[in-house]
């Protein structure tokens, strides 16, 4: 199996031809070191990832499945954890595919330029978590998901990396580097790599609004406020936002948060 480093050189070279170039040359950056200790950086990390939204708070999978969708589980993390090793697990982020098959909602093309340390700080953490419940099963393909695949509306998440693994929003300089590097590992998820938003992915879920756009309208105060408690301008709910904000971004620094606000505002001064 290849290395880590070698699994994301590769992906990099395949996606060249898919994605524009970054304007300069991408910088390996960390996520800031809130603790010393190994655990609890990874952490804070896998919180700001969202792992523990998607794989629940004991890293033991959720039940995602639809009728329309299929048999969709998240994986048990905590076995995982026990059959491969700290590479093997590496791998696989960067390349959206398990040893037998490619994932299918891993969201590995986000995660193609988090650096290793910080991910081996995930893992640290995740083995840290006693192995509990059962492997779920392998998914399946629904109707629906049929449907969106043949019409090429709906990836995996290899073929996600193939089309995103080296993609990146807008470069504006060193002095916004973090907060670039921090957006397309997290709020790109939702908002896309380009954090322009638009249709949402699966039938039933919101629109996704433009970064660009809406974050120049907030003070700084208000952007912080977002962040730290889902609560929009005028103390609104904003759906999936706020369930976010509370539950991964309330664990970003206020240097982060700033940071990321600042990127966004210059983003949309040049994009618009």
């Amino acid at each position: 199996m290849k290395s880590p480093a070698t699994a994301l050189a590769v992906l990099a070279l395949a996606a060249c031809s898919a994605n524009e170039a970054p304007l300069q040359p991408v910088e390996q950056l960390r996520f800031e070191r809130v603790s010393s200790n190994q655990i609890e950086h990874g952490k804070r990390v896998a919180t700001l990832l969202g792992c523990n939204g998607c794989h629940g708070k004991d890293f033991t999978g959720k039940d995602w499945s639809d009728p329309e969708l299929g048999v969709l589980w998240t994986a048990n993390l905590t076995r995982s954890a026990e059959l491969h090793s700290d590479d093997e697990l590496l791998a696989m982020i960067a390349t959206g595919r398990r040893p037998d098959r490619a994932m299918s909602e891993m969201p590995s093309h986000l995660f193609t330029h988090v650096h290793e340390d910080d991910l081996r700080a995930v893992l640290a953490y995740l083995r840290s978590v006693p192995a509990s419940d059962e492997i779920h099963p392998a998914p399946t393909i629904g109707p629906k998901l049929a449907e969106l695949k043949a019409a090429g509306e709906y990836l995996d998440s290899t073929q996600r990396v193939a089309k995103e693994g080296d993609a990146w929003p807008p470069d504006l300089g060193p002095q916004h580097a973090m907060a670039r590097h921090i957006v397309r590992a997290t709020c790109a998820e939702c908002h896309e790599i380009d954090l322009k938003g638009g249709p949402a992915p699966l039938p039933g879920d919101a629109v996704r609004p433009d970064l660009t756009m809406m974050v120049p309208a907030y003070e700084p105060a208000d952007f912080a406020k977002l962040m730290r408690t889902g609560k929009a301008t005028g103390d609104r709910e904003v759906g999936l936002m706020s369930e976010v904000s509370r539950n991964r971004f309330a664990h970003f620094t206020d240097k982060e948060v700033e940071a990321i606000r600042l990127y966004l505002v210059e983003a949309g001064g040049v994009t618009q």
